[in-house]
Parts: C-alpha cells; structure tokens; sequence
C-alpha cells in the first residue's frame, strides 16, 4: 500500500509530466525552493485566482481590489515590525546536517499528541455509538486529560520562550522532549539561532549612493498604506475591504515540501476595514465565509479543519489557520486574522499622516480594526492538485491516473477530438473549437487513437472529452464524455456550450 510520501513524489512527478510545474533553472541544474508554472500549470493557478478574485471582489459590494507595487519605502518595514522581528528560530541536526524551525518541531510534536486524543475520541465514538457525547468524554477521560495537559504545559513554555526570544530555552524544549530529526533520527542538536527573512537590494545608480530596499514579505502593508486612497477615491464606508493578489518572497532557510514553502509565491489577501468593537464578531464572519467558499469546490469536508493560535502575532487579538489535509499532514491553508488597529496606528506614527476615518453614524474619527483573510495561491494550487489526483484501476482491469479538479478550476475545458485525420472530420472538429473557444478554454488533438487521447486529458483534469465522427457530419451531433464517470452521450453540437457552462457553476 503506498504510504502519503510515495503518493506526494508521485503527484510531484505527475505535476512535470504533464506541464503543471517545473524546477526553476533546471537546465541549469535548478534552483533550491523556485519552482516555474507549465503550459497547464499556469491556467489553474489564474483559475484559482479568478475564482477567489470573482468571490471576494465581484461577489461584494464593499469590497474593491488594488495592485500594488512590489518594492516600498523601507520605512514600511520598520512601521510593520519587519526590520526588527521578522525572524526564525532555526536549529541544525549535526548527524544529518538538516536545517530545521525550532518551533515547526515543537509544534509538530504537540500535533502527534493531539492525534493521539483524537484517535481515542473516534475510538469511544464507535463504542458508544449514538449516545457518545464528545466534549463529556474529553473533559473526563483522564489519559485525554494528561494529554490536554502535556499540550497546555509544552505550548507555554514555547510560546512563552519565543515571547521573550530566549533561544536557549527554545532548545532546552526540543532536547527535554527528546525531538529527534525527522530525517535521521538524531537528537544532536546545535543552538538555536535568529534568522530575518527578508531579501534585501539596494535602489539606485551607484552602489555608493544607493538606498537600502526589502523585497516585500507580504503583499498586506500594500494595502495598509493605500488604505485612505482607497477610502476617499471609493468613497467607501467602513465596512469594507480591499482585495490584493501579488508577489511576496520570504529567504526560507528550510524550504522545502516542493511548492508548499517557496522563496518567491503569491499571496490572496483582503484586509476589511471594521469599527473598533465590531472585530470578533467579523472575525467570526470570515472565519465561516473563507471556509464556506473552500467547501464550495466539492473537496470533502473533512479534508478542512480550523486552528486556532496558541501564541498570537505581535499586531493580533484573534487568529485562526484553516488547515488542508495534504499528503504531508494537516498544514495551513489560508490565515484569518483580527489585526486590530496595529498597522494602521504604526503608519500613521511612522509616516506622520492621519489614517483615520470619520464615522457620520458615530460622529466621531477613529483608526479602524482590520481583519484579515490571507491564502497562499501556490498552497492553494497543491491542495487543488493533492486532492485530485487519482490512480484508479477500472472494471476492464485497465487503469488510468486522472486529476479530478473542480471542474471550475481545470486548465482545460474542454478537448476536442476528431475521431480519425480525414473524411473531413479534422474540418468540422475545428468548427467546434471555434464555437467554444471564446467562452472555454479548449485544447484540439487529433494525434493517437482516441482512448489514448482521453487518458491524457484524463491526466491533466479536462473535464469533458468531444469526440467528431462520421455521424457528427450527418446530422450534428458529437460524443460527450464526462472525466469522472466516463459516461459517454451523443449531443447536439448547439448544446455543448450550455452543457459545459452548467458543470462550471459554483455556488459560494
């Protein structure tokens, strides 16, 4: 049976095979943590963006999206913390030379006990059956409670460490733990160390009289300091939010897990603007609408659960991750966090201009609360493709791979596929294509028989198959095949459009 590291090197390989993604540089032997999106990689990361993009911006009439440019003024960083805090706690394993985040094993290790509690929750679940009432059981098992309790003290006194950047103490939890190295088992340790990081460049002529600039981190203080802008020209009223798609690069030490942890990824980001005192309640509004619109895709609900933050970030009063089941265990998918008034009030201080706003419904002027929903677009792409990809062996005994993705999300739309090279057919096949081609991204193939042209679209997620024959130049009609069930139907040629547009829709 193939473990989840046998099946995420597969789906790896599946994602160059078929033009999704490719190691950057690789002709020049790559590039540590840089990965280039293929021919078909490029269309589901757009549909993934248009998809968040129609839901946040289009779906909402208080919220508008901007673009903002990728260098600033460093002053920025300094305002946001950046400068001065935006570190790792890194630790080496001197046995198998592997570099690592102090914190990430820590927290890894809390996650194996939290597994442990929730295997003996879904045990007395089946024994109980019915009657079984969860939240009775963990406040009065006591092998839960030791555990519950173990998470409590180990968690304090990490976060507690972090707080106070005691990198010795953050040690000393890895080595009273006994966290060996995931890799070689070893639990030899060196000291924990701080590492910023930003990419660092320099703006200017001559290197002499250059100014020092940063390689934005996070695409949200493009938003914050565009945040009166947006306000006065929209003539927006709060609440409202603002929308931004972009670039961030972050120097990751420990990159790794392909595109998960990346140097150079884009962020889908909306900070919405709140009355101070309103926060938790649109905190909890977010929380519900983000993951409602994950859901919306058809990827099963257990795959998605919420994390809420033990140890909260500098600018944060609430914060919670929804986390994805990827072949790599529960990560983080998207971030929801209540940022109160924190970098509104550090812009407003660095830069000496008012970011405040008039509330005519109050009378009075204020720095409003901000919370923010922040996904990771590459993340979201792996969680896309984890989910879909499939080795399914069929009633024939033959097998095929195929990438079920949303069929919102797919690449392509649509092939279409001239039965043979001849009689005409390869002619009427391309009237089809030009009858679909500005609605739907399709692709036209006419080379190896026809079941060799539906694995490979098969294999990279098309959702309907359109097959032209002899009878399609008789009376019209086409053959239809559906990816999933790989039913086949004969269909006018003037219904396709209708057809395809049905399985597109998505309700969120």
């Amino acid at each position: 049976m193939a473990t989840n590291e046998d099946i995420f090197k597969k789906i790896i390989a599946h994602a160059k095979e078929y033009g999704f993604i490719f190691p950057s540089s690789e002709i020049y032997d790559g590039l540590a943590a840089v990965y280039d999106y293929g021919q078909n990689g490029a269309e589901l990361k757009r549909n993934i963006r248009d998809y968040w993009w129609k839901a946040m911006v289009q779906m909402h009439e208080n919220i508008v999206g901007i673009d903002s440019a990728i260098f600033m003024h460093p002053t920025i960083w300094k305002a946001s913390g950046h400068v001065g805090a935006f570190n790792d706690p890194l630790i080496d394993n001197k046995d198998s030379k592997k570099r690592y985040r102090a914190d990430v094993l820590v927290e890894d290790h809390i996650a194996k006990i939290q597994d442990k509690i929730d295997k003996d929750v879904e045990k007395a679940r089946q024994r109980f059956g019915e009657s079984f009432d969860e939240q009775q059981f963990k406040s009065t098992n006591a092998r839960v409670l030791e555990r519950v309790q173990e998470i409590e003290n180990i968690s304090k006194r990490l976060y507690g460490a972090m707080e106070r950047n005691d990198l010795a103490e953050i040690k000393a939890v890895i080595v009273d733990l006994g966290i060996a190295c995931p890799m070689s088992g070893s639990k030899n340790w060196t000291d924990v160390r701080q590492f910023n990081l930003m990419f660092s460049t320099q703006m200017g002529s001559v290197s002499d009289d250059s100014n020092e600039i940063y390689l934005r981190p996070e695409t949200a203080q493009g938003i914050f300091v565009n945040y009166l802008n947006v306000q006065k020209t929209g003539r927006m009223k709060i609440p409202f939010g603002i929308a931004q798609v972009g670039k961030a690069f972050r120097n990751e030490i420990v990159a790794r897990q392909f595109i998960f942890r990346m140097k150079e990824f884009e962020q889908m980001e909306m900070q919405f603007f709140v009355r101070p005192g309103t926060e938790m309640e649109w905190f909890g509004y977010w929380k519900e609408k983000r993951m409602q619109w994950h859901k919306a895709l058809g990827i099963a609900a257990e795959n998605y659960r919420f994390h809420d933050h033990e140890k909260l970030a500098h600018y944060a009063n609430a914060a919670t991750d929804i986390e994805f089941n990827f072949p790599i265990g529960f990560k983080e998918l998207e971030g929801i966090h209540s940022r109160t008034d924190f970098d509104l009030g550090a812009h407003q201080q660095y830069s000496g201009k008012k970011l405040q706003y008039f509330d005519p419904e109050t009378n009075s002027s204020y720095v409003p609360y901000v919370v923010e929903t922040s996904i990771g677009l590459d993340r979201m792409f792996l969680a896309v493709l984890s989910h879909s990809y499939r080795e399914e062996t069929l009633e024939d005994g033959s097998e095929r791979t195929v990438l079920r993705i949303p069929p919102v999300l797919a690449p392509i739309k649509a092939a279409i596929l001239p039965l043979m090279k001849k009689d005409g057919l390869p002619e009427k096949a391309r009237e089809v294509l030009n009858l679909l081609k500005y609605d739907y991204n399709c692709q036209y193939e006419e080379k190896d028989a026809i079941g060799k042209r539906y694995r490979r679209q098969d294999a990279i997620g098309t959702p309907y198959c359109i097959t032209i024959d002899h009878q399609t130049l008789e009376d019209n009609t086409v053959t239809i095949r559906e990816r999933d069930s790989m039913e086949q139907e004969r269909v006018a040629i003037d219904r396709l459009n209708d057809i395809i547009r049905k399985k597109l829709i998505v309700e969120f």
